[in-house]
């Protein structure tokens, strides 16, 4: 069928099952931000938007005087951006796709734009196609590529002029947006567009419904990209593919749509800040902990990092990127293609979680119980059910609960050589 330029039309289209088949993605946050690296990606804004003493003082410090923001973008070198292995580390973090920013709300394009003239990755700055040749290493490594883009741009005079006449003209987005748009698609093929920056006006300045029913109909990508739901005011959790809804969003409950949490390794920022401090930085647990409540209430997770200005990935942002990884390798059955289970997590804690496979059910617990027993109340076991714990040889025993459910024996031994990290899976057959 043909997808019409109206929201019940682009709504009914079924999302391309790759999507909640990968669970995990890494997000990074890249560009001229990356070089005064302080505050967050919003610097800009909060510097020259809303004339903050403290983006103030920190510029007339650190920078020399009449220093404007688009000084900063000879500084934005990445002349140690490997793609590589970036890709080799998303894909030891377990990652099954990965989304970069293409622009943020600066409007700097990390490729080289031909409706962004001097303002891009390819005429100043590094002088590279960052946007290409981190596809194309996604790509030989097998993972998705997903390219994130914001609508708006917060100082260009276009946008301004548009947002002055109350969105009634649309210069900016026939001029800008939705040329780079197109561009993005027909040049890189993405399996992912993830949109921003959409709420100051309705999707119809934006133009969203028709850019979507090109994507779905005619585009190189029709049959296998994924879109968010940041398309214009009030679309957010309403219409697209999946729901952001809001950064860092919870649902608390089953959402009866396909959903993703965006979360951040650095607690304050998306971009990359200098002075950030470890205990700024999500611990392994929390991650854990975060991937496992999202999978088991049927979203996928995406991690962000945000890279340096050279290009490198901090090694604490590694660091953790690996611990999720080999997490994975030991427990990604339970959260891989995996669907959301008749109960989502135990009703006497929050720290057992579920996930299914047909009939298989994963009990992800987030605390090693004391006395190695594992008291499970949801499932109700029969004379066949079989145990295993994931990343452990051979079979647990259990027994029915007195009340309702099961009471499993764990291995006095934690089955991992590494002191207690956070959330072990055992594999339950033969249960209801």
């Amino acid at each position: 069928p043909r997808y019409r330029p109206d929201w019940a039309s682009l709504d009914a289209r079924p999302l391309p099952a790759w999507f909640d088949r990968a669970k995990v993605g890494v997000f990074v946050h890249w560009g001229v931000f990356s070089v005064p690296a302080w505050g967050s990606e919003w610097f800009w804004w909060h510097w020259q938007g809303l004339h903050e003493a403290a983006y103030e003082r920190f510029v007339r410090r650190r920078f020399p005087p009449g220093t404007t923001y688009a000084d900063f973008a000879p500084q934005f070198t990445a002349h140690d951006f490997q793609p590589r292995q970036w890709a080799r580390l998303f894909q030891q973090a377990g990652a099954r796709y990965v989304v970069l920013t293409t622009k943020h709300h600066e409007g700097f394009t990390n490729w080289g734009s031909s409706v962004s003239w001097n303002w891009n990755s390819v005429d100043t700055g590094p002088h590279r196609d960052l946007v290409g040749e981190l596809g194309e290493a996604l790509r030989e490594s097998n993972l998705r590529y997903g390219l994130y883009h914001s609508l708006m741009e917060w100082f260009n005079p276009l946008y301004l002029a548009d947002k002055k006449s109350d969105f009634k003209t649309q210069s900016f987005v026939l001029k800008k947006t939705m040329p780079e748009l197109y561009d993005l698609v027909l040049k890189y093929k993405p399996d992912l567009i993830w949109s921003d920056g959409d709420w100051e006006a309705p999707d119809s300045y934006w133009n969203s419904t028709s850019f979507l029913a090109w994507l779905y109909n005619d585009s190189p990508v029709k049959d296998t990209v994924v879109v968010n739901d940041r398309w214009g005011r009030g679309c957010s959790c309403r219409h697209g593919g999946f729901y952001n809804c809001d950064d860092k969003y919870r649902p608390g409950t089953l959402p009866d749509h396909k959903w993703e949490m965006c979360s951040s390794l650095d607690r304050l920022s998306w971009g990359y800040r200098s002075n950030m401090s470890l205990a700024e930085v999500m611990d392994e647990m929390s991650m854990i902990e975060e991937l496992v409540q999202t999978v088991s209430l049927g979203g996928n997770y995406l991690l962000n990092v945000g890279p340096t200005k050279e290009g490198v990935i901090a090694p604490i942002f590694q660091e953790r990127l690996l611990a999720l990884g080999r997490w994975l390798d030991t427990n990604g059955e339970a959260i891989y293609e995996s669907q959301p289970w008749r109960v989502q997590m135990e009703n006497t804690t929050d720290t057992v979680w579920y996930t299914s496979k047909g009939p298989v059910v994963f009990a992800i617990f987030l605390l090693w119980p004391r006395d190695s027993d594992l008291h499970l109340s949801s499932p109700i076991p029969s004379p066949g059910t079989r145990v295993t714990l994931l990343g452990y040889a051979g079979t647990l025993k259990w027994q029915k609960s007195p009340g309702k459910g099961m009471l499993i024996t764990l291995p006095y031994m934690l089955p991992s050589p590494l002191p207690p990290q956070s959330g072990w899976a055992v594999k339950l057959e033969g249960v209801e």
